[in-house]
């Protein structure tokens, strides 16, 4: 359930022939460290604004799952022009069940792209949508995100070594 689907390093990793091969027609996206530098960071990632324009030019639909307030992120949202769900409680899979609903595009045609494998991937998974997990993360100084990523380095660690 936590192994994802994909791994990239960061976001503009992920090309439209890449979604296109794998007929992948919709992202759903997670905002910190993933569209943004840094949790609670409202600055976008190196190519971000490049990268959404090439997806929008290719016609890959885009909305942004997040489990901030909706009122923060609605304005992130609102800054890179895409509709979002807030408070979307991942990684319960209602928010996401949410958002392919209003895409109105099958599960099977959907991936979730985000940084934490105990949120986006196991919240994507349970959803029934494939993952895209992003191993590009701005280190973190809290105590339970330091744990979580250590975790989250065991667990890559081992999946890497199944290859």
């Amino acid at each position: 359930m936590f192994k994802p689907t994909y791994i990239f390093n960061t976001i503009t990793d992920i090309t439209p022939e890449f979604l296109n091969k794998n007929n992948i027609k919709a992202l759903l996206l997670d905002v910190d460290n993933t569209l943004s530098v840094a949790h609670a960071n409202k600055t976008l990632r190196e190519g971000v604004p490049e990268w959404l324009s090439a997806m929008r030019e290719n016609d890959i639909e885009m909305l942004i799952v997040s489990n901030a307030k909706k009122k923060r992120a609605k304005r992130f949202a609102d800054s890179i022009a895409l509709d979002v769900i807030g408070l979307a409680a991942k990684p319960l899979p209602f928010g996401y069940i949410k958002a392919v609903s209003k895409l109105k595009i099958k599960r099977k045609n959907v991936a979730m792209v985000g940084d934490q494998i105990f949120t986006d991937v196991l919240g994507g998974r349970l959803a029934g949508v494939k993952t895209v997990f992003l191993t590009d993360i701005t280190p973190e100084d809290k105590p339970f995100f330091k744990i979580k990523r250590r975790l989250e380095q065991i667990m890559l660690k081992r999946w890497k070594n199944e290859r």
